[in-house]
């Protein structure tokens, strides 16, 4: 995942929930529903319980999730409508070569489960006997960039994405990866919960070989523990990996041989498919150099049998029964505390068309456009226009009312504000497939293309000018994401909709809810990380020394405030992990409550059912963060995710919110109170 994240570096809100209130049509006289809220809850205690107390209550989370809300419910329709899409096509007979054929072809090579278990591992056979084959340290190293080709993960993650330096040009990156378990931590720390892990990891490693007729599954799976906790030492803790200046490092090729002077980069980058580079990104030195002196340490055959692994475990998934239940076991009920494996179905439909956040899947704009046709209304992306122009005026009003900042840095932050560019629903231009083939009896071997194709759509970039049309979401992706090095923000179709944003629901809610996430994104261009790129996405200092320090003691507020959160006994969220996301959060809300007023300004005061238009502005931002995590789930997030768990999405944000305290008539003694003096004010 650091690969993929850092490649496209994509600031992503991973929406949660809904603000969509059944019967809610009218601005004066339309219900609201109040069967999620827990009457027995203050909002001025807890506004995310008082709003979603018995939806929680009442709810389970489906067997083949680890974390459900209101998000998760958008997340199915979504699915479902993919789904009858593919099938559709799957049906049909269609011409070799043409995407309904791939579509159809891919979708149906996944279901057919009988053909994955006679072939059981087969597909793979040939890429572990070119494991065995290898005979020397570099040789194996070169071997990773061939299998990286192909998807399947090593300790040297590549990937090429713009220099963030000079942003008009693409450049190769080199960043940290080879671990399995989800963080470093799970093999560093000595808690019950990593022990387990480490114990469930190596349990796997035993099943997979074994299932392989690899030799002395027991002890190998023992050294290949070894190996990762060893890269697990020299990896970077997330929280320095966000650094966007200590990810900067521009290497030539007598750096990268001084870094790793064991293996020669050369050859590797040769066999990535990319042509001779004067200078790459390292985003992280220190493992490099940590994982050289790991390399030395290890004996050939125990990094053999770790790749070997490693290629059993990337395509475990599409392989026969036995081994799919194996890599559910770890992945989904160990590391996530998932009780059921997901329908075949739903495996296939993610592996076509994408799933989660931002995964493309195989296909996913050629799916994409066909949803588009179908469910996205352009009188959706008309309303958007209006939302983004209103946030984005009064981004610009609040940056002018700034007490903490200099003249000077507010016309540098207007500046850069001035440059953001909106993507709504949809790309421009699709991408190509026609590189692509696809078998419909040759599931890994459709999994492999793909990966190549995809492999090489990254770096046949190298050399040209930036795409800015390119997507990194795909329309059916119920999400949203800022990114620094196009300062663009970007809005895909499946969040345009009930429970986030619906045609015709009162205003409040739908700043409250979409609004907010539109803030959010905006917002990002200027939290702890995106602040330090200019308007163009360079990597450029644009403060003045005295902003950048007011700056600072802000953010630290901020990182205290959220340190003191405690989802699990003993288990804190990570102030500094979280910081930029709870900037975008804290400042996306007071945004959106100041452009709801810019466009409300002039009309009569908006009720519904006895709610005042700022009430209902709170709730529907509540009900966004409306979900239930398991606790292995929780445990993975407040260890990797940059996003603080939805309770303190919800609850954090408006205790320093003013304009909360007068909605609700807070007082001191309310647990969400905060003297006027303590809250904090960014952007």
């Amino acid at each position: 995942m650091l690969t993929k994240t850092f490649g496209t570096w994509l600031l992503a809100i991973a929406i949660s929930s809904s603000l969509y209130l059944p019967g809610a049509v009218s601005q004066d006289s339309a219900p609201l529903d109040t069967s999620t809220f827990d009457q027995n809850v203050r909002p001025q205690d807890d506004l995310f319980l008082w709003v979603n107390g018995t939806w929680l209550k009442e709810t389970d989370i489906p067997d083949d999730k680890s974390n459900y809300g209101s998000f998760g419910q958008l997340a199915d329709l979504s699915e479902s409508r993919i789904q009858e899409l593919i099938e559709e096509i799957a049906k049909g007979k269609h011409e070799k070569g043409s995407n309904e054929q791939k579509v159809g072809d891919f979708y149906n090579s996944f279901m057919n489960e009988s053909l994955a278990n006679e072939k059981s591992w087969t597909p793979i056979a040939k890429e572990l006997e070119a494991i065995d084959a290898i005979e020397s340290k570099q040789a194996l190293f070169e071997h990773w960039a061939t299998l990286g080709v192909n998807g399947v993960g090593s300790p040297a993650g590549l990937y090429v994405s713009q220099d963030a330096k000079n942003s008009t040009e693409y450049i190769v990156h080199l960043t940290q990866s080879g671990l399995t378990l989800p963080d470093r931590d799970y093999y560093l720390k000595d808690d019950d919960k990593s022990s387990d892990a480490r114990a469930a990891l190596t349990e796997y490693i035993e099943t997979l070989f074994t299932l392989t007729d690899i030799d002395e599954p027991k002890t190998s799976s023992a050294e290949i523990l070894d190996f990762e906790t060893e890269l697990a030492k020299v990896t970077w803790a997330r929280v320095e990996l966000r650094d966007a200046n200590k990810r900067y490092n521009k290497y030539d090729a007598e750096q990268l041989k001084k870094m790793t002077p064991s293996f020669d980069w050369t050859p590797f980058f040769l066999k990535s498919e990319i042509e001779d580079q004067a200078t790459v990104i390292v985003n992280t030195p220190s493992f490099f150099e940590g994982f050289q002196d790991v390399a030395d340490e290890t004996n050939l055959d125990v990094m053999k049998l770790y790749t070997k692994f490693r290629v059993i475990d990337a395509f475990a998934d599409y392989l026969s029964e036995d081994y799919v239940n194996a890599y559910f076991e770890l992945h989904d009920k160990q590391l996530g505390g998932v009780p059921s494996q997901k329908p075949r179905w739903k495996k296939a439909v993610a592996s076509v068309a994408g799933a989660g956040g931002g995964s493309f899947g195989a296909l996913g704009e050629v799916v994409g456009e066909l949803y588009v046709g179908k469910y996205f209304k352009p009188d959706a992306k008309a309303k958007m226009d209006l939302l983004v122009k209103n946030l984005l005026a009064s981004f610009g009003s609040s940056i002018d009312d700034l007490a903490w900042m200099t003249d000077e840095t507010k016309s540098k932050a207007k500046e850069k504000l001035s440059k953001i560019k909106t993507k709504i629903g949809y790309p421009t231009k699709w991408r190509d497939y026609s590189k692509l083939t696809v078998e419909p009896d040759d599931l890994v071997g459709n999994i492999m293309r793909s990966n190549r194709v995809e492999h090489h759509r990254n770096v046949d970039k190298l050399g040209k000018p930036i795409d800015r049309e390119e997507w990194g979401m795909t329309p059916q992706t119920v999400n949203a994401y800022y990114n620094p090095t196009k300062n663009e923000i970007v809005f895909p179709a499946a969040i345009l909709q009930p429970p986030f944003f619906s045609l015709d629901a009162p205003a409040p809610l739908n700043y409250g809810g979409i609004g907010a996430v539109i803030g959010h994104e905006i917002s990002h261009a200027f939290d702890d990380q995106g602040s330090k790129y200019d308007g163009d996405g360079n990597l450029k200092n644009w403060w003045t020394e005295s902003d950048g320090t007011a700056f600072q003691a802000l953010k630290d507020s901020l990182i205290a405030q959220y340190e003191v959160y405690e989802p699990l006994p003993g288990k804190t969220v990570d102030g500094n992990l979280t910081l930029g996301e709870n900037i975008a959060d804290l400042s996306g809300l007071s945004i959106a409550y100041k452009a709801m007023n810019l466009e409300l300004a002039g009309q009569g005061p908006i009720e519904v059912a006895g709610w005042n238009q700022d009430q209902l502005f709170f709730v529907g931002w509540s009900r966004v963060w409306q979900r239930k995590y398991r606790d292995a789930e929780m445990l993975k997030r407040l260890l990797t995710d940059s996003h603080s768990p939805s309770q303190y999405r919800a609850n954090g944000p408006v205790t320093n919110i003013d304009a909360f305290y007068k909605a609700f008539d807070l007082k001191e003694g309310d647990r969400l109170f905060k003297p006027e003096s303590d809250r904090i004010k960014i952007w």
